[in-house]
């Protein structure tokens, strides 16, 4: 699934004509109107499903695929993860990331590591790296220019501005 962009989770059928209705995982809710087809984890495969008609209710879309007609068609969906292919994925800025590209990175300061990005936490002021350091401790970095230096996701690295060794011996 490395080819592969999680982009949401079908939460409930939405009605007898085989519509689904789906939770949204991306920070783009117009790539949804432009998908022609998506791929579906079924038993840990996964199935290209075509996307016959998109609406948006709410903070939520309602997908219907071709040749899934009925409720009881798209019954066994509910719960299962959708995703695009990296082809398909939508074009970012200079400077912005998808998450998946960072989980992993390496973070240093000068030469000394820091840890490794685990995961992103998306707080309304900036995004927050999650790292664990060598010895299992979480440290908490924000993604801001301030902090960070150069973001390399070819090589997963991330270089800080900033010497952080004044947090080493906090307690958290």
């Amino acid at each position: 699934m490395e080819d592969h962009f999680l982009i949401a989770e079908i939460a409930s059928v939405y009605n007898d004509d085989g519509y689904v209705k789906v939770k949204s995982f991306s920070d783009f809710p117009e790539r949804f109107f432009l998908l022609e087809k998506v791929y579906i984890n079924i038993f840990g495969d996964l199935r290209t499903f075509i996307v016959e008609d998109v609406q948006e209710i709410g903070k939520f879309f309602i997908l219907k695929f071709k040749n899934f007609n009925s409720e009881s068609s798209v019954d066994f969906l509910v719960g299962t993860s959708i995703f695009v292919n990296n082809t398909d994925s939508v074009s970012l800025d200079k400077d912005t990331f998808f998450i998946h590209d960072l989980i992993g990175c390496k973070v240093f300061f000068n030469t000394k590591f820091f840890g490794n990005v685990v995961d992103v936490l998306n707080l309304n002021s900036s995004d927050i790296y999650v790292l664990n350091d060598e010895n299992g401790h979480e440290r908490l970095i924000p993604a801001v220019s301030d902090f960070v230096e150069t973001v390399n996701i070819k090589e997963k690295k991330i270089s800080l501005k900033i010497d952080f060794d004044e947090f080493s011996d906090d307690e958290n």
